[in-house]
C-alpha cells in the first residue's frame, strides 16, 4: 500500500506514531509456531525469562502495509484501521490490543471475520452473531456452514477450499439464514489472504455484505424488462395482423368493384330465397325439419360455395356433422366444441386461405378460405354452419358474409320458436307443482288410450288415488308442508310406473294413473303395491317429518266398468269413495253399482 494511502486513512501523525512505535519498540512479538521457524527478518532476544521474536524494522513496516493493502482491496477502509489497531495491540500488550481490535470491529456496519491460514474461522464480529443467532463456540472453525442455505453449501465449501489452497482472493454469493425469522438472505462474501514477507499466508480477512435487496431489485428489473419486451412483441404481432388484414381488405375491394353489377343481381335473388326459407322455417315443428329445410335451400342460396352443418349432442361435449352441400368435405365429422373458434367465441370466425393465425382444429387441412358461424337459439349455441370457398371463387364478398350470417340466424330463430312452442305446450299440460301431467292432458290421453285399447281388444286399467287426511298436513304444518307432500307423492308415482303408463294430477290431492294393457286384477295389484310403498315415503318439512302418508285407491278397468272415459273415471271415483267410507288406506275395486253411488258419496277429506 502506498504511504500516501495510509496517511489519508489514519492521518500523518498516526502513521508516524505507528512507524515510531514499530521501530522504537523493535516490533517485539510473542513467538508463535510459525515465527519460530526463523527467517532473515527475525532475531531472538531473551527478556524476563521468556522467548520473543524481534522482527526487523523493515519487516514490521512491510507486514503492516501488506495487511492494510489487503483490506483496501476488500473495499474496507475502516477495517484497515481495525487491523492496524490490532497490530498495535499485539505490540503494546495483548489485552489492550484485543480490546481495541474488537471495539473497532464492532463499529463496522456489516459482518467482518478472520480465519486461520488453513481456512478455519477464528473471529467474527457481533453483527454475525446478531444475524445468525449462533454463539462463539458454534461459529469458530466451520460453524458458518450451519446457517448457510443447503443449496449453496457445496459450491461455497468447494470454492473456499480452493482459495485456501491456492491463496486466490475469495468472492462468492450465498444465502445465510436469519435467526429472527428463519428466512434466508443473499450475501456477498469476500476475503483476501494476508501474507508475510516470504509470501506465506498468515491470516484471512473477509466480510459478508447483505445484497438481498439488490438481488430483489435486480429480479424486479429483469421481470419488468421481460414484460415490456413481451408487450412490444405482442403489439408488433397485432400490428402485423392488422396490416395484413387491411391489405386483404383493399384487394377485396378492388375485386368487388369489378363484380358489383353481378353481385347486386345475385344478392337480390338470394334475398328472395332467404325470404322463402324464412316462411318455410316458420312452419317447421321440429329441429330435424329446420335443418332439413336449411340444407335444401343452402346450395341454391350459396351456389358458389360448399358447406356443412354440425350439431351439438345432448351432452354438449361433441359436435357432429348432420349434413352438407356441394360435396363439402371436413377432415373431422365429429369434433369437440373447443375445436371451432366460432363455438368458442359465439361469433362468426373467418379464416382466409393461407392464414394460419387461428385455424379451427375441425377444419385442419382445408386449404380454401372458410367461415364458421355459430347457430344460436336464445343465446345458446346449438351447432355451427361451416362454409368454404371454391377454387373458382376463392374468397367471400362482404354481401356473402352478411347472407351467411342471416342464414344461420334464421335457423337459430326457427329453433328458438320451436322451443318456445314446446315450452308453452309443456306448461299447458304439466302441473307446475308436481311436474306431472294435468287434468287437461289426462282427458286427451285417456280418450286416445281407450280408442287404442278398443281397436286392439285389450284391457285398460284406471287408478284414482286420494291422499288421506291431507287437510291435516296443511292445518298442522302449513301449506308449504302440504305442497311438499304433493311434490314428493308426484315424484314417487312417476318413479313407480312403467314407461307406457301415464300419471296425472287430477286436482287437489287426487291423482289418476292410466295403465295400458292392464286388466282389472293387474291394475288392483299395481294399486296395492303403490299404496304399501307410499307408506314408506318420508317427507321432511323444515327438517321435521310430517308423518306417515297413506292413500285410498279406487280401481276400474276397461271393458268391465265401461268403454268411455267418463264411465271409467266415474267407476274409479266411486270405488275411491268406498275406500274412504271403509276406513281409508286401502284399495277398492269398482263394481257395476258403484257408478250410481256417486251422488250420495261423502266428502273425501
Amino acid at each position: 500500500m502506498p504511504a500516501g494511502s495510509l496517511q489519508t486513512l489514519v492521518g500523518l501523525g498516526e502513521v508516524r506514531k505507528i512507524r515510531n512505535f514499530l521501530i522504537g519498540k523493535s516490533c517485539v512479538l510473542p513467538i508463535g509456531e510459525e515465527e519460530a521457524t526463523g527467517g532473515s527478518n527475525v532475531q531472538f532476544v531473551a527478556e524476563r525469562g521468556s522467548r520473543y521474536c524481534r522482527p526487523r524494522k523493515e519487516a514490521c513496516t512491510s507486514l503492516l502495509h501488506t495487511m492494510v493493502s489487503v483490506l483496501f482491496g476488500l473495499g474496507l477502509s475502516c477495517v484497515a484501521l481495525l487491523v492496524v489497531s490490532r497490530w498495535r495491540g499485539g505490540l503494546g500488550g495483548k489485552t489492550h490490543g484485543e480490546a481495541y481490535f474488537r471495539t473497532v470491529a464492532e463499529a463496522l456496519p456489516g459482518m467482518m471475520w478472520t480465519a486461520r491460514p488453513e481456512g478455519s474461522l477464528d473471529f467474527a464480529n457481533t453483527r454475525w452473531y446478531e444475524y445468525t443467532g449462533l454463539r462463539t463456540k458454534q461459529t469458530i472453525g466451520s460453524g458458518w456452514e450451519q446457517v448457510l442455505h443447503p443449496d449453496d453449501l457445496p459450491v461455497t465449501r468447494q470454492k473456499w477450499a480452493r482459495c485456501v489452497q491456492t491463496g486466490d482472493a475469495y468472492e462468492v454469493e450465498y444465502r445465510f439464514r436469519r435467526a429472527s425469522d428463519g428466512t434466508y438472505r443473499w450475501f456477498l462474501g469476500r476475503a483476501n489472504p494476508i501474507r508475510d514477507d516470504q509470501g506465506t499466508i498468515i491470516k484471512w480477512c473477509g466480510t459478508c455484505t447483505d445484497i438481498d435487496d439488490q438481488k430483489h431489485n435486480q429480479q424486479i428489473l429483469e421481470e419488468q424488462i421481460k414484460e415490456r419486451t413481451m408487450e412490444l412483441a405482442d403489439a408488433n404481432t397485432r400490428l402485423q395482423e392488422e396490416m395484413w388484414e387491411r391489405d386483404l381488405a383493399r384487394k377485396e375491394l378492388d375485386r368487388q368493384n369489378e363484380r358489383m353489377m353481378n353481385e347486386l343481381k345475385a344478392r337480390s335473388q338470394r334475398a328472395t330465397l332467404l325470404a322463402k326459407l324464412g316462411e318455410l322455417l316458420q312452419s317447421c315443428t321440429s329441429k330435424e325439419e329446420v335443418f332439413s329445410a336449411g340444407l335444401g335451400f343452402a346450395p341454391r342460396i350459396f351456389p358458389d360455395t360448399r358447406g356443412a352443418v354440425a350439431l351439438l349432442n345432448g351432452g354438449r361435449n361433441l359436435a357432429e356433422v348432420i349434413g352438407s352441400w356441394s360435396e363439402c368435405q371436413l377432415p373431422a365429422t365429429v369434433f369437440e366444441p373447443n375445436a371451432c373458434w366460432a363455438l368458442r367465441t359465439g361469433h362468426p370466425h373467418l379464416v382466409v386461405a393461407g392464414d394460419d393465425t387461428a385455424r379451427c382444429a375441425h377444419a385442419e387441412g382445408v386449404k380454401n378460405t372458410y367461415l364458421c358461424i355459430p347457430i344460436l337459439a336464445q343465446g345458446e349455441a346449438l351447432g355451427v354452419l361451416h362454409v368454404q370457398t371454391t377454387d373458382e371463387t376463392p374468397s367471400f364478398g362482404e354481401s356473402e358474409l352478411s347472407f351467411k350470417t342471416t342464414f344461420a340466424e334464421q335457423i337459430g330463430l326457427s329453433i328458438a320458436n320451436i322451443r318456445l312452442r314446446e315450452a308453452l305446450r309443456t306448461q299447458s299440460i304439466r302441473d307446475p307443482l308436481t311436474g306431472l301431467y294435468n287434468r287437461r292432458y289426462l282427458e286427451e290421453m285417456l280418450e286416445r288410450e281407450i280408442r287404442r285399447a278398443v281397436r286392439a281388444e285389450q284391457s285398460l286399467g284406471i287408478l284414482m288415488l286420494d291422499l288421506d287426511h291431507f287437510k291435516r298436513f296443511n292445518d298442522t304444518y302449513g301449506h308449504d308442508a302440504g305442497d311438499a307432500v304433493l311434490r314428493e307423492t308426484g315424484w314417487f308415482l312417476a318413479k313407480s310406473i312403467r314407461a307406457e303408463d301415464i300419471v296425472c294430477r287430477f286436482g287437489g290431492e287426487e291423482f289418476v294413473v292410466i295403465l295400458p294393457t292392464a286388466d282389472l286384477e293387474a291394475a288392483r295389484s299395481r294399486a296395492e303395491r303403490i299404496r304399501s310403498k307410499l307408506r314408506e315415503l318420508t317427507v321432511l318439512h323444515q327438517g321435521q317429518s310430517v308423518g306417515v302418508i297413506t292413500v285410498s285407491v279406487g280401481v276400474a278397468a276397461l271393458p268391465t266398468h265401461g268403454t268411455s272415459a267418463k264411465e271409467l273415471v266415474q267407476a274409479a271415483d266411486a270405488a275411491l269413495y268406498r275406500a274412504k267410507r271403509e276406513g281409508r288406506d286401502r284399495v277398492i275395486t269398482a263394481q257395476a253399482v258403484d257408478v250410481t253411488e256417486v251422488t250420495g258419496a261423502i266428502p273425501k277429506a
